[in-house]
């Protein structure tokens, strides 16, 4: 199932990951060793039990001349047999009582069975290739990204010259001021597709990297071809995908920010920064996580300076990766409370979200109405400002309108009626909104 059509994917962007990663037309080409291939086909066919040449095209992305020639080398191993014809008169293909023991060694070694991996020398190149630093970010691309959101041309500005520094974002400022919301619509001006390995093999290991929570796939002419022998095109062992964006806040750990080793299903997990290469990755709630601020914190010094990320396998093994991404801390402390000055220079972009003027409160609010279908009410709008917000000494704050129309409609759709909002349900939204600290304790 793909999400979207091919349009994004320019002729120059096909060949330039054509000329890096084209289709592999041997075993060598696909620069694994033919051992780490031949355990992979016989974990495949001790899952499935029989495939046929297609079905193995299709497990393993590879196709049918790479295939033809690891099972000629597994036949000669003795750990695969040909089975007969299927009714297509394809040849079928199973494993011998020595192939059998042969997969269950190799799958005690590692649980993955998927696609066959792609080299990381490979894929260090293809990050550079597909680098989201190519700052081509202007204002007018600023401006028609965020046309229908409420926001500063000054701060719109300011996001843009920080996309093409290609340095690290802190975005801060009190809570409900849209710093999440803007951060995360960031990754829409990056419209060019990548491609993204479904894993790729370090030595022995193999970590997943295509992850269908963050990775959206798009439409690519090649995928629509089916035949066995293909040999053009680029290599089927890449997925075409939009720039992924990933989004973390009070739940991050720090393991989440290196390679995992999963004793039970005895597979590797990817980091989350490795899954958000080539795009965008957010630290939303900075300064809630588990661990301390200056923790985390010095986990990126290297990777922002140098560009850089090295990861730990386990067992004394390190792996270099390019770090290519916009890394964005958001937070609604005080930005000094969670790193000292010298640390923050080293983020670079420092931007502060503050609350909307009351103009600027007023569009906000009108475009709420539109998007929940109501008509606005000019009058009820001034009983919030007047009667609620200056009489509480509430600051404007830009999820507010969201928040209280759909309370106020909520109830209005308990009690049953119809019509316009009332000043007695947005008031009973206000008190039911915010905490009251006029309760007797």
């Amino acid at each position: 199932m793909y999400a979207i059509s091919n349009s994004r994917i320019s002729p120059q962007e096909r060949s330039a990951i054509q000329r890096l990663a084209p289709q592999p037309r041997t075993v060598l080409e696909t620069g694994l060793p033919e051992n780490l291939l031949g355990d992979l086909v016989c974990k495949h066919l001790h899952d499935a039990g029989v495939l046929d040449m297609s079905r193995l095209v299709e497990r393993l992305a590879l196709t049918g001349a790479v295939l033809e020639e690891i099972l000629m080398f597994l036949r000669k191993d003795g750990r695969v047999e040909v089975l007969g014809q299927a009714g297509n008169q394809a040849l079928r293909y199973g494993l011998t009582e020595r192939g059998r023991s042969a997969a269950r060694d190799a799958l005690a070694r590692s649980g993955y069975i998927g696609a066959a991996p792609f080299p990381v020398s490979t894929y260090r190149s293809l990050l550079k290739v597909q680098t989201i630093h190519h700052g081509r970010i202007g204002a007018n691309d600023m401006r028609r990204s965020f046309s229908s959101v409420i926001l500063a041309p000054s701060m719109l500005d300011q996001l843009g010259v920080a996309l093409n520094s290609g340095r690290a974002i802190m975005i801060y400022g009190p809570a409900g001021t849209g710093k999440t919301y803007i951060s995360s619509r960031l990754i829409r001006l990056f419209s060019e597709c990548i491609w993204v390995p479904h894993a790729i093999a370090i030595n022995d290991a193999v970590i997943e990297i295509f992850d269908p929570q963050v990775h959206r796939r798009l439409q690519d002419d090649d995928e629509q071809q089916n035949t066995l022998l293909l040999n053009e095109g680029i290599d089927r062992r890449l997925l075409c995908c939009e720039r992924p964006l990933v989004i973390t806040g009070g739940e991050l750990t720090m393991e989440q920010l290196d390679v995992r080793y999963d004793p039970d299903s005895r597979q590797y997990q990817a980091p989350l920064q490795l899954k958000a290469s080539n795009g965008m990755l957010i630290i939303d709630d900075m300064g809630r996580q588990r661990m301390a601020p200056a923790e985390l914190l010095n986990r990126w010094i290297v990777p922002m300076e140098e560009k850089r990320d090295f990861l730990n396998l386990g067992g004394g093994r390190h792996c270099e990766l390019p770090f290519d991404l916009v890394l964005v801390f958001s937070t609604n402390l005080n930005p000094l409370e969670l790193a000292d000055e010298a640390f923050l220079r080293r983020i670079g972009y420092k931007l502060q979200f503050g609350y909307p003027q009351a103009s600027e409160y007023e569009r906000i609010w009108i475009q709420e109405t539109e998007r929940l279908g109501i008509p606005h009410d000019p009058k009820l709008l001034r009983y919030a400002l007047e009667e609620l917000y200056e009489a509480e000494n509430m600051p404007l704050v830009p999820c507010h309108p969201r928040d209280l129309l759909s309370m106020a409609i909520d109830r209005q759709r308990y009690l049953g009626n119809a019509g316009p909002l009332s000043t007695a349900e947005l008031e009973w939204a206000w008190h039911n909104y915010f905490v009251q600290l006029d309760f007797i304790g």
